[in-house]
């Protein structure tokens, strides 16, 4: 596990709220990189500094999210969202808040977040923040909710899509409590969006474990994202040039293609017609013309 390192405008925002009697930390996915060894594609801070304050401190901001706490600081040529600890309410729609509520509890901010290894924070005065073991499962390699994952998954179903997809880009297993939870409620994803889903499921194509994509059909997820990868899976193939199903010849087809949008993509459907077409001889051979 590697040290954490602070840009210099993130360490400058943090020093100034700070300096104004503030706590702020460098806090999520920003947080797991860095341990990890990787890169970040971006900062985020949390504070108990009210948007308000925020604004007043900083000389060039704009309101990304006023009503959920974010406002954007632009530092340095670099844009930050800083956002204040807050407190979720009711998830009525399983993907927004009805309201929030802010709060001067780091921890009360952190319970609120997806999964454990997403709920860190970091500042130089105080070092990690790790109140709900997420360091524990980064060395373990596990993608495991904050506190409840059925009340994770309630207030966003995407979440469980999420963790299939996190488990592929970092190699990790999803905690066992976790995935029950997902196996249960995999039929809330049907409340979200096309293009938030889609936006998972290619992150999760293009990732270095594509074939997690079975994990996702195990756990009751493409049934309800993507019913034709599902309709693969039930495909025997008992042909000379096959030794798997179609589902899973469509998984190793995915590994074997580079990490593109496009080339994954194409192998994930391009035998998606082999259930309509199917066909099978005298001799029990399976055929798919016009496939």
């Amino acid at each position: 596990m590697e040290p954490i390192r602070l840009p210099d405008n993130v360490r400058q925002i943090i020093q100034v709220l700070e300096q104004h009697g503030h706590e702020a930390y460098a806090v999520g996915g920003c947080i797991r990189d860095s341990i990890l060894g990787r890169t970040p594609n971006d900062w985020d801070i949390t504070t108990s500094a009210s948007p308000q304050e925020v604004k007043a401190l900083f000389r060039k901001t704009f309101d990304t999210g006023i009503a959920h706490g974010t406002v954007t600081v632009l530092e340095g040529g670099g844009s930050y969202e800083v956002t204040t600890y807050r407190i979720d309410g009711e998830y009525h729609d399983g993907r927004h808040p009805d309201h929030v509520t802010f709060t001067s509890s780091l921890r009360e901010d952190l319970a609120r977040r997806d999964f454990t290894i997403n709920a860190m924070a970091y500042n130089e005065t105080d070092g990690l923040q790790d109140l709900f073991g997420g360091r524990e499962d980064l060395e373990k390699k596990r993608i495991r909710a904050v506190g409840v994952p059925a009340e994770r998954f309630e207030e966003d179903a995407l979440r469980m899509l999420r963790a299939v997809r996190f488990g592929a880009q970092l190699g990790f297993s999803i905690e066992e409590e976790t995935a029950e939870a997902i196996r249960a409620m995999a039929g809330r994803l049907r409340m979200i969006s096309a293009e938030r889903i889609h936006a998972e499921l290619e992150k999760l194509v293009v990732s270095d474990h594509p074939e997690d994509l079975q994990k996702a059909y195990e756990l009751g997820i493409t049934a309800v994202i993507l019913p034709e990868f599902d309709r693969l899976m039930d495909a025997p193939q008992n042909n000379a040039h096959h030794i798997w199903n179609v589902g899973l010849h469509t998984i190793h087809a995915m590994t074997a293609a580079p990490p593109d949008r496009v080339l994954r993509f194409a192998m994930l459907f391009h035998d998606i017609g082999k259930p309509d077409t199917a066909t099978v001889d005298e001799q029990g051979i399976y055929h798919y013309k016009g496939h």
